[in-house]
């Protein structure tokens, strides 16, 4: 079973005891979290995929440490202006492991690509009180 979650303004795809580095979050080492953003959730035979998220489902994990990425250089330069500048950055991420998918509650996709049931019809939008002119003067003539 695996699950699509997003954290830090990203999204993973994760399986039961994996491990995977995180934006860093504001957790103990050793201490379990419970990662409530889970846009799907799937396995051999069924997928389910939440709109925008999996109601109910969520995804267990252990914190295994607090650490530093590796470092990656920012290098600035501009040709003939003899303009260089050179900057290292490490970013701050937490390991996890996850320790269980859960997923109760959840709708199932539709392996098929038919349509959904009959909704209700669009309407029009109400005017906005601008129309489009002839790109005549502005008083009108």
């Amino acid at each position: 079973m695996y699950a699509v979650i997003r954290t830090g303004g990203k999204q993973y795809r994760v399986a039961k005891d994996e491990v995977i580095a995180v934006e860093k979050l504001a957790v103990e080492a050793g201490s379990n979290l419970d990662l409530a953003e889970v846009l799907m959730v799937g396995d051999d035979k069924t997928t389910t995929v939440g709109s925008p998220l999996v109601k109910g489902a969520s995804v267990s994990a252990e914190v295994i440490e607090q650490a530093r990425d590796d470092k990656i250089i920012v290098f600035k330069k501009k040709r003939r202006k003899n303009y260089r500048r050179k900057k290292g950055h490490r970013q701050d991420v937490t390991l996890l492991r996850i320790t269980d998918i859960n997923a109760p509650g959840a709708k199932r996709a539709a392996k098929s690509g038919g349509r959904k049931a009959a909704s209700k019809p669009k309407t029009k939008a109400a005017p906005s009180g601008r129309e489009k002119t002839d790109g005549g003067d502005k008083d009108g003539s």
